[in-house]
Formats: structure tokens, C-alpha cells, sequence
């Protein structure tokens, strides 16, 4: 099985260089005395696809093939991969097809075909839709971009562990929330070679806890369902190439409710003045169950994205028409 390479994602990062600017890594005082230690946010909601994502798409476009770049790409997502594909495959003239669950993220949806995608709904979830892609990738011809199965892809992610550990050095443990594992693996990886001390730590929404479930096991665990408003990391299946990561190399995971993960989303908006859509704002209201664990600690909390849409937002703040 392939697995994570920590030199490519240092080559990674020059890709990613030629289309990005390094996201900030802000610290806050207020939010630190609330939650008793030293709190810093990796703003990953500050790309221009609102989402870390968008560093593994660039990376993984950079090493596609000219001819399969001639044929396409085929992705499946619930929003922030595919606009990641989308948007780099803009950047390189590559076609792209992207399918989403029916009911996905009304504004991710419409995001994905301004980058130019065609856009297919299938499916009621993000494995159900990915399991339409085998089909088209036998009809068309197409390079199927798996979203948690392209070391191409985590590399990329990876950079953004990077610059966490260049911008603070003196860093203790990092909270990451987890979909499909990129961001999460990516930053094992960076830790394990820069400084094993530092504690990586994951999250998962209580209605979605399929990696959880498989680390706590040893064993990969499908759930039945994964009806979450935090969508970035709504996934039923665990793929072989993170879990096989995770299961090793992650320190702790903390499951949020929905209300929790509502309340973090709150919490975002009071204390850094950022919109962060449900996986996003998930680091910050599981830091609210470590407080006596990261106390004194240094600890950065990775906004992974800010793709919110408006109605989710609107129940989110109770706002009424």
C-alpha cells in the first residue's frame, strides 16, 4: 500500500507555492484565556475555495499525466474536494466531472461549476456517489481522482502542517477535524518527522464517527449513516491509505454532537470574527472538552474550511424570517 512521503510534501509545497499564499496562523488572545492555554487558528478558510482542500488538488493536478490531462478528471464530494479538483483543473485546462450526493450544499454546488465542473448529483450520501464513479470512469475515459485514496492529494494538504511547524516552532499539539483523513494524515506525517512530541488530535461529529469507531476497533468500521450539519466530514466509510495513518499515529479523537458542533461554528464567529462552516469550526468546540489536558499547552486549531451556506447558518444563529 502506498503511504506518505514526509520529502514530498516538502516538494509539494513549491507546487502549491506558484498558485497560494500562506494562510495565517493567527493566535487570540481572548480565546486563549477562555480555554487555558496558548489558542491559535490555521486559517485554511482564507483560500479562495474557502477550504484547505484546494493545496492537494494543485499538487495532484501538477503530477497528472499531459494525456490524461487531455482526457479529464472524475471526482466524487460533498463540496470542498470537488472545488478543489475544480478549481485546479481551471488552473491547468483539464476537464472536470464532479458527483455529489442529491441534496449537497446548494452553494458548493453552484461554487463547483463556476470553477467550470459539470456537476452530477447522485446518490444520498458522499459514498453513494462516489461509487457512481467507477461506472463513469469505464464510460468516459476519465482519470477518477479517488478524494482519500491519492497520496498525490494528502502531499499537498500537507503543506499546510508545514507551516504551522516553521510559524511555531514551540507548538505542543495540533487539532484536526477528520472526513475522509487528508488534513489529519498530513499532519501525523509533518509531526512524526519534525517533532514527535506534538500531539495530534482529531475530530469527528458524533453522527459520523466511522474513523473513530475504526481506531478505537483497530478495524475499519462502515456506519449505516452520516447525517451531520458538519458535511466536510460526513463519511461512512474509512479508506485504507488514512486509516491506515491514523490508526497509528493520531494521540487522541473527541466526538462532537450536533449542538456542539453548532455551538463551535458560534464560537468561530465570537472569538476569531471568521465564518467556518461545521468541520471547520469543529476544532474549536472540541478544544472546549481538552482544556484540562492542553492546559498551558501551545495548540493550533485548524479552521480546515469556511463553505457554510446561508440557510445552515441562519438555524445555526436561530435567525427566523
Amino acid at each position: 500500500m502506498e503511504t506518505l512521503k514526509f520529502q514530498d510534501i516538502i516538494a509539494a509545497r513549491k507546487v502549491v507555492a506558484r498558485f497560494l499564499k500562506q494562510t495565517p496562523l493567527i493566535h487570540y488572545p481572548e480565546l486563549s484565556e477562555r480555554l487555558g492555554f496558548q489558542a491559535y487558528i490555521k486559517h485554511e478558510n482564507h483560500h479562495p475555495t474557502g477550504s484547505f482542500k484546494v493545496r492537494g488538488g494543485l499538487n495532484f493536478m501538477h503530477h497528472l499525466p499531459p494525456a490524461q490531462r487531455e482526457k479529464g478528471v472524475l471526482t466524487a464530494t460533498r463540496g470542498n474536494h470537488g472545488q478543489s479538483i475544480a478549481y485546479a483543473a481551471a488552473q491547468f485546462g483539464v476537464k472536470t466531472t464532479v458527483v455529489v450526493p442529491h441534496g449537497n450544499n446548494p452553494e458548493k454546488n453552484s461554487a463547483m461549476r463556476a470553477f467550470g465542473a459539470e456537476l452530477i448529483e447522485h446518490g444520498n450520501d458522499f459514498d453513494e456517489a462516489l461509487a457512481l464513479c467507477e461506472t463513469l470512469q469505464a464510460e468516459r475515459g476519465l482519470y477518477y481522482v479517488h478524494p482519500c485514496m491519492e497520496p498525490g492529494l494528502f502531499h499537498g494538504v500537507g503543506t499546510y502542517s508545514l507551516e504551522i511547524f516553521e510559524s511555531l516552532p514551540n507548538l505542543d499539539a495540533i487539532i484536526v477535524p477528520i472526513g475522509g483523513g487528508s488534513g489529519c494524515c498530513g499532519a501525523i506525517t509533518v509531526a512524526k518527522a519534525i517533532n514527535p512530541k506534538v500531539k495530534v488530535i482529531g475530530v469527528q461529529a458524533e453522527n459520523a464517527p466511522a474513523i473513530y469507531r475504526s481506531w478505537k476497533t483497530g478495524q475499519c468500521v462502515e456506519t449505516d449513516s452520516c447525517d451531520t450539519i458538519a458535511d466536510g466530514i460526513a463519511t461512512r466509510v474509512p479508506f485504507s491509505l488514512p486509516f491506515s495513518i491514523i490508526k497509528n499515529g493520531i494521540h487522541d479523537m473527541v466526538l462532537l454532537s450536533e449542538e456542539e458542533l453548532k455551538e463551535g461554528i458560534r464560537l468561530a464567529l465570537r472569538w476569531t470574527h471568521n465564518l467556518a462552516e461545521g468541520a471547520g469550526a469543529s476544532p474549536i468546540a472540541a478544544a472546549h472538552k481538552l482544556t484540562d489536558t492542553l492546559a498551558g499547552k501551545h495548540v493550533v486549531m485548524v479552521m480546515s474550511g469556511g463553505n457554510l451556506d446561508t440557510e445552515t447558518l441562519k438555524k445555526v444563529l436561530g435567525y427566523q424570517l
